[in-house]
């Protein structure tokens, strides 16, 4: 997908490129929209760096109870 934007509409935005993807995604992963994981990728950014990130701008990081059950069967796989 490409998005074109009018440089009259992003003046004075400080907006490059990779941080529109960045801001994106963080807006995606606020609304629950799309997974740590999607969100991190989508950002350009490892998922530690984007846990950072959402820590650093104070966004709830969502976990439920599926996506417990799924960590805790991946670390009995890797035993």
């Amino acid at each position: 997908m490409q998005i074109t934007l009018s440089d009259e509409l992003v003046k004075g935005l400080d907006l490059t490129p990779e941080r529109a993807r960045r801001d994106l995604a963080l807006g995606l992963y606020a609304e629950q929209r799309i997974t740590l994981g999607r969100a991190a990728k989508l950002a350009g950014m490892i998922q530690s760096e984007f846990l950072r990130l959402l820590g650093e701008l104070r966004i709830p990081m969502h976990y439920d109870l599926p996506e417990l059950e799924a960590d805790l069967q991946m670390v009995r796989e890797s035993e």
